[in-house]
């Protein structure tokens, strides 16, 4: 579901739309979808109004899989929009092959990964549904008519359902056939649906705490944060095999890995490169190119090249440190204007295409 209006979020664009680096947070939530190889069909169930914004951005950063379905007026509505989608051809423009178990996950939770999501289905499959739940941080209480104190809840005993859920694709769509409209128009616990109509008990999965949906306009600021965390844990070091750079490749790789994960290669840029053709299909964001050629472009370039190839660069930026080693006997920090000129012309055109390319000359003896 990516229906909402964003009333908590506040401004007038709903908070799925609203960007995060640069980037819609419902891409952020279809991309963690959408690299799971065993799901099938990702379904965006959107108001009509933001339909056409909603193929621009599966069109833009390339996603694929993506059915995009008409939501309701509330929750449960487009929930069921989307899973008629399976099963009644007015809803898709071709009838999608019904899923043994279909996983329902907010727009607005970007974070997910596959290990919890994976837990949750195999849960589902075992039990007809099961869901992710959290402990509670605040302790809930009922108030009286007066406005003040009736009860409180003992917070030990209870948990904060979380997504994503899943469910046996009959149960979950047997169940929304049955709500009536009260449920359909104030209900927003799909578990419960599934335990009222199909009496079935769901599996309540622990899950992690990076499952917080965007609520408030501070959690995009947060979400962001986290972004660019993720984005800056793993760096490739790519040199050749020259002794002098070799070197250098390997003690860049030493420092760095007590901080983050580095990938270090020591071979020529090749397009035929099966390590690096891997480590940029696991989306490395990060690269250091060492090399002994002054504004060695074509290297870089060839970089570059793979890089547009491979649509990283659509999801989020890309950061390119082109490292020249100057070991000749007579070596001088000097570097001419011709020189310098091209080098920042290279990068205003990369930053055209979400590659940041940054230029490091260095004496070594």
């Amino acid at each position: 579901p990516a229906g909402g209006s964003g009333e908590r979020l506040g401004g007038a664009t709903p908070k799925q739309f609203c960007a995060v680096q640069g980037r819609p947070l419902v891409s952020y939530a279809v991309r963690a979808m959408e690299r799971i190889s065993w799901i099938s069909d990702i379904i965006v169930v959107v108001s009509p109004e933001n339909i056409e914004t909603m193929k621009t951005i599966i069109e833009k950063y390339g996603h694929k899989r993506v059915t995009v379905v008409e939501g309701g007026i509330t929750r449960h509505r487009s929930i069921f929009n989307g899973l008629k989608a399976f099963a009644e051809n007015e809803f898709s423009s071709h009838l999608l092959q019904k899923p043994e178990v279909v996983i329902i996950h907010d727009a607005v939770r970007p974070f997910v990964d596959e290990d919890i999501i994976s837990k949750v289905v195999m849960a589902a499959k075992e039990h007809g549904a099961a869901g992710a739940i959290r402990p509670l941080v605040s302790t809930v209480v009922a108030s009286a008519a007066d406005g003040c104190l009736d009860h409180s809840l003992e917070r030990a005993r209870y948990r904060a359902s979380e997504m994503p859920q899943a469910f046996l694709f009959d149960i979950i769509y047997e169940a929304y056939q049955q709500c009536t409209d009260y449920d359909l128009d104030y209900g927003t616990e799909c578990l419960h649906l599934a335990l009222k109509y199909c009496k079935t008990n769901a599996k309540l999965v622990e899950g992690t705490a990076d499952l917080w949906k965007v609520t408030y306009k501070r959690d995009l600021y947060a979400a962001e944060s986290i972004i660019k965390d993720n984005l800056s844990q793993q760096v490739c070091v790519i040199t050749n095999v020259k002794e002098t750079l070799a070197q250098v490749g390997f003690l860049l790789p030493e420092s760095l890995k007590s901080q983050i994960k580095v990938e270090a290669i020591s071979v020529s840029l090749s397009k035929n490169d099966s390590h690096l053709q891997s480590i940029i299909s696991g989306q490395c964001y990060n690269f250091v190119c060492v090399n002994e050629k002054r504004c060695a472009l074509q290297e870089t370039q060839e970089l570059v090249d793979m890089l547009e190839k491979s649509n990283i660069p659509l999801l989020c930026p890309v950061v390119l440190i082109s490292v020249y080693l100057d070991i000749s006997e007579n070596n001088s920090f000097s570097i001419g204007m011709e020189d310098l000129t091209t080098i920042k012309k290279f990068a205003r055109e990369t930053k055209k295409k979400n590659i940041l390319v940054y230029g490091l000359l260095i004496q070594y003896k």
